[in-house]
C-alpha cells in the first residue's frame, strides 16, 4: 500500500534502541509501512521531540471514573474492597448508555494525554438500571456495549471489548445480589452477545474478546460452555485471587487456590490476561509464565482497595509477562503505574532499580517495552512498537522540557517515568491520526461539557 505520510522524529525509540533522525511511512489503513533511522534525506514532516511506543491499557472499568474521589472516607472499623463495591453499585445502579458513553468518552480522552493508545475494556455493565423485579437480561446489552465503542470512536482510542460473563455473587453457585442483577447474563444470551458483536460491521481499531469476571462470578459449567463456544479465538481476561477472601473461599469450595484451579480447568495460553493474580504462589506464578499468559497489573487501584502488592520482581525472574491497567479510573498515567511497580519492589527489599532487564540496565525502559509488549498481546491487536506492520500508535515526550536538557537514550524514557509522566506527553497519533496536540486532545473541550453533563443527570435525576 503506498504511504500515507511520512514523519521524521528528532529521536525515536525502535525496537533496537534509540535512534535520531527516524522517518516514520505511514500507509493508508493507519500501519507503519516503512522505517529509516539516521535518515536525513527523505522528505518528511518534522516532529520534535522523543517519539515512544503507545501503551495498552489493559485493564478498565470505564463507568467508574465518575467515582473517583467517592469513596475515600471509611465506611466501617474494617474498610475494604468489599465496602467499596457498595459505592461502586450505587453509581452502576444509575447508568443508561447515554451516561456511560459521555463517561467513556471523557475518560479515553485522558488517557490519549497521559499516553495510552489502546484499552481493554472489561464490560460487565450489560444493563442501563436495576428492574424493580423481573429479569434484567430483558434489557438490550447491545446498547451498552455500544456506548462504549461509540465512545472509544469518538476519543480515537484503540478499543478491545471485553464483553464480561457475571453470574453469581460467590463460589457456590450464590445467587447474584439485587445489585449484581444488572451485570447478569445467562450463558446463552451471553454468547449471543460476543457473537453479534463480533459479526457486527467495525472499524480496524475494534477487537472483540471476552471475559469472565471471576471464578466466583463464573460457575464452572458457564465457563466450560463459554471457552469451548467462543475461547478458540480473541483474547481471553479475567480477575483473579485480588483478594485474600477470594482464595480462602475458592479453597473452601473448590479445593484448590484460584491460580491453581483456573490453570487445572482452562487452557490458559498466550491469548490470556490474569487481572492481578496478587495472592498468587510463587509456584502459580512460575506456571502462568510457564503458559506465557500475561497478568494485568493495576497497582494504584490496588493500593488504593488496599488489595495488596504483587511481587512482580519475582515474577519476572520466572519469566512472566505483565502489562498494566488503570482499573478503577483514581489515576490515569502508565508512568504512575509503572513507578508504583518498581517503587513497591524497593520498599519490600529496601533497594533501588530492581525491576530492571538482566543486564542491568534502564529500569524505565525495561518496564515500558515490557508492559508494552505484553500489553499488545492481551490487547489482539499488533501495537506496542514502532516497527514495520505495527500500527501507528505514537506518543511524543517534550523533550524541550527544562527536565529532559542532557537527557539521550534511555535517560529519556527513565525521567518520563520517574520525574516526568502526563505533563510531558505533548503529540499523541493513534493508527496514523494525530489526537492530541501540544498537549491538547482535538475535541476535548466538547467532550468535557458532554461528561459534566452526564454526571450531573446521574447526581440529580
Amino acid at each position: 500500500m503506498t504511504p500515507q505520510s511520512r514523519i521524521r522524529f528528532e529521536t525515536a525509540w525502535l525496537p533496537e534502541g534509540w535512534r535520531n533522525s527516524v522517518v516514520v511511512a505511514i500507509d493508508a489503513a493507519g500501519s507503519i509501512a516503512a522505517v529509516s533511522a539516521d535518515d536525513t534525506a527523505t522528505p518528511a514532516t518534522l516532529v520534535k521531540g522523543a517519539a515512544i511506543p503507545g501503551m495498552p491499557n489493559v485493564h478498565s472499568h470505564a463507568f467508574q471514573r465518575a467515582m473517583a474521589g467517592l469513596a475515600e472516607r471509611r465506611a466501617s472499623s474494617s474498610d475494604s474492597f468489599w465496602t467499596w463495591r457498595e459505592t461502586m453499585y450505587e453509581l452502576a445502579g444509575r447508568m443508561t448508555p447515554a451516561a456511560l458513553n459521555a463517561i467513556a468518552t471523557q475518560l479515553y480522552t485522558e488517557m490519549l494525554k497521559a499516553g495510552y493508545t489502546s484499552v481493554c475494556e472489561f464490560h460487565y455493565l450489560h444493563h442501563a438500571a436495576l428492574p424493580q423485579s423481573g429479569d434484567p437480561a430483558d434489557s438490550d446489552a447491545m446498547l451498552m456495549s455500544q456506548a462504549l465503542i461509540d465512545a472509544a470512536t469518538s476519543a480515537g482510542i484503540g478499543l478491545t471489548l471485553l464483553p464480561t460473563l457475571y453470574q453469581t455473587s460467590e463460589f457456590g453457585g450464590a445467587a447474584p445480589t439485587a445489585r449484581q442483577r444488572q451485570f447478569t447474563l445467562s450463558t446463552e444470551r451471553f454468547i449471543d452477545l460476543v457473537q453479534r458483536l463480533r459479526a457486527a460491521p467495525h472499524s480496524s481499531q475494534l477487537e472483540i474478546g471476552i471475559a469472565l469476571h471471576s471464578l466466583r462470578a463464573v460457575p464452572p459449567d458457564a465457563m466450560r460452555e463459554v471457552l469451548a463456544s467462543l475461547g478458540g479465538s480473541g483474547v481471553v481476561h479475567i480477575h483473579v485471587a485480588e483478594q485474600q477472601r477470594e482464595v480462602a473461599a475458592s479453597l473452601q469450595h473448590l479445593g484448590r487456590r484460584p491460580v491453581e484451579w483456573l490453570l487445572d480447568h482452562a487452557v490458559v495460553d498466550q491469548r490470556w490476561c490474569l487481572v492481578h493474580a496478587t495472592h498468587a504462589t510463587a509456584d502459580e506464578l512460575a506456571a502462568v509464565a510457564h503458559c506465557g499468559a500475561v497478568i494485568a497489573l493495576c497497582p494504584t487501584t490496588e493500593g488504593n482497595l488496599g488489595d495488596g502488592h504483587f511481587p512482580l520482581p519475582e515474577y519476572l525472574r520466572a519469566g512472566g509477562r505483565f502489562s498494566i491497567g488503570s482499573d478503577s479510573q483514581v489515576t490515569l498515567a502508565p508512568c504512575e503505574e509503572l513507578r508504583w511497580l518498581e517503587y513497591q519492589a524497593r520498599l519490600r527489599r529496601q533497594e533501588r532499580n530492581v525491576c530492571t532487564g538482566s543486564d542491568g540496565s534502564s529500569v524505565g525502559a525495561n518496564l515500558w517495552r515490557s508492559a508494552c509488549v505484553a500489553g499488545a498481546q492481551v490487547s489482539g491487536r499488533n501495537i506496542g512498537e514502532l516497527k514495520i506492520g505495527a500500527r501507528a500508535d505514537i506518543v511524543v515526550i517534550d523533550t524541550d522540557t527544562p527536565l529532559f536538557c542532557n537527557r539521550t537514550a534511555d535517560a529519556i524514557i527513565d525521567t518520563f517515568v520517574f520525574a516526568g509522566g502526563a505533563s510531558v506527553v505533548r503529540d499523541v497519533m493513534v493508527g496514523g491520526r494525530w489526537l492530541v496536540h501540544d498537549g491538547a486532545h482535538f475535541a476535548e473541550t466538547a467532550i468535557a461539557a458532554g461528561y459534566k453533563r452526564a454526571v450531573h443527570l446521574l447526581r440529580t435525576g
